[in-house]
């Protein structure tokens, strides 16, 4: 992330009249899930430390570049000094992730109506290699690539939002719904085919989700009578939570990667004063 959106750094340069420079608040966020354990590392930089080019971007000691058609991030951080569960420890996550798109889309997306907010959904699937030295394991399987690029702070344009993305026979289906900050409701909705081809994605049904253990409201829409549910939490904060659905989408039952995010919540001066033990300035 240049220009972190979530940091407490960040926010508390611009509330004090500052002109933050966005490259001084960078940060690459890693999350590791196991049935039994999470490793958690979201370490924010100074631009002393980022260096970009056409093709690549250095973090630090972990970089991101394209190798012909493959995204490549090689990863060495250091995790968070809090709430990592065991048996991964707490010390570092090193190794590398190879992003090998099946099609790539360049179609930038307004979310807020008027273009200040973009969205990309750069590689809708993909295959993904996860090799990792510390800790120690492998896997491939299926992924997803996406950007987001803005003109200001989220918290002065959105309320919340919702997101997903769920492969199906015919593509991946992504779903954007988004609450402004003047009481807008934004949905968008599109499916990628293996082609490359997008298509506007229908699922009129909204259905409202069981709230988070810290009370964030989760949401998402699916075929008519059809249902959605929670299949697992795999991360909860204050104003965030990642969600794997049980969903319908297009005639398809499905497995949805969600986020909702509450950008009134991310405000609060008690959310402000938790988030560094989630996230270390280096």
């Amino acid at each position: 992330m240049l220009g972190s959106v979530f940091s407490p750094f960040y926010a508390k340069a611009r509330a004090h009249g500052v002109a933050a420079d966005p490259l001084d608040h960078t940060a690459l966020n890693v999350a590791l899930y196991s049935p039994g354990a999470k490793v958690w590392s979201l370490n924010e930089r100074g631009r002393h430390t980022v260096h970009r080019s056409g093709s690549e971007l250095v973090l630090g000691a972990s970089t991101l570049r394209w190798e012909g058609d493959t995204l490549v991030a090689t990863i060495f951080e250091r995790t968070t000094p809090f709430l990592t569960a065991r048996p991964f420890g707490d010390a570092r996550i090193a190794g590398t992730v190879r992003l090998h798109p099946k099609v790539l889309v360049d179609d930038p997306h307004a979310l807020d109506g008027e273009g200040a907010h973009l969205w990309w959904s750069r590689a809708p699937f993909a295959r993904v290699e996860v090799e990792l030295t510390e800790p120690a394991l492998r896997w491939q399987g299926d992924g997803y690539h996406d950007a987001n690029a803005g003109d200001g702070p989220l918290e002065d344009a959105f309320r919340a939002w919702n997101w997903s993305r769920a492969t199906t026979p015919d593509g991946a289906a992504i779903l954007y719904d988004c609450e402004t900050l003047d009481g807008r409701a934004l949905r968008h909705g599109r499916v990628v085919t293996a082609r490359g081809e997008v298509e506007a994605l229908d699922a009129p049904r909204a259905v409202g989700l069981s709230r988070t253990p810290w009370g964030v409201s989760r949401a998402s829409r699916c075929d008519a009578g059809a249902k959605v549910s929670v299949e697992r939490t795999l991360e909860d904060s204050p104003f965030y939570a990642r969600s794997v659905l049980r969903t319908r989408l297009r005639g398809h039952d499905a497995r949805a990667v969600h986020e909702s995010l509450d950008l009134t919540r991310f405000q609060q001066k008690w959310v402000q004063f938790l988030l560094p033990f989630r996230t270390r300035r280096l």
